[in-house]
């Protein structure tokens, strides 16, 4: 949606989106780029120049829920994945009926456990993978960007941000 603060008219620009999450304005600005958590892509909104207007795939099938893209201002986008994909996950994203099942599970049972090996994806510019750093234990990753040696997480679970040494833990690999 795009909102103009002068006519305080708001546009619908892209519909039928799946759980869209988090953008990021390309460095040239002529795009932004968003998530779309239970399609596991990110995907690009034209702004400006020829191609306003238009919606194209980013990136598809990634490892995880994308929860936020950030761009680092050096010629990468940093995905936030919240989860890795389960046999259970994908089944309750497919089947809508699965989902109510597990939210009166959640109201008269008790929370689901969250799946964990939560992490950062790291792309260039074009959506190609550059970088995967997660570890087992994390869980419900939401931002994430590198300083330094080190990248910096939010998550939704913790009260703490998570940092992550990358000379202790390498990136993985990303095929």
């Amino acid at each position: 949606m795009s909102y103009d603060p002068v006519t305080k008219e708001t546009k619908v620009l892209a519909n039928d989106l799946y759980f869209a999450n988090g953008i990021a304005v390309s460095p040239d600005q002529q795009y932004v780029v968003f998530c779309e958590t239970t399609m596991r892509r990110c995907r690009k909104y034209y702004i400006q120049g020829k191609k306003k207007g238009s919606l194209e795939t980013f990136i598809d099938n990634l490892p995880g829920l994308p929860d936020n893209i950030h761009h680092d201002g050096h010629g990468h986008y940093y995905i936030a994945l919240s989860s890795e994909i389960t046999v259970a996950l994908d089944l309750a994203i497919r089947h809508p009926f699965l989902r109510k099942l597990m939210g009166i599970y959640t109201k008269y049972v008790g929370e689901l456990q969250v799946s964990k090996n939560s992490g950062v994806f790291i792309v260039d510019l074009e959506g190609k993978p550059t970088e995967h750093y997660y570890d087992l234990g994390l869980a419900l990753i939401s931002t994430g960007i590198k300083i330094g040696n080190h990248i910096y997480c939010g998550s939704l679970l913790y009260p703490y941000i998570v940092r992550l040494d990358v000379t202790e833990h390498p990136a993985r690999a990303t095929v």
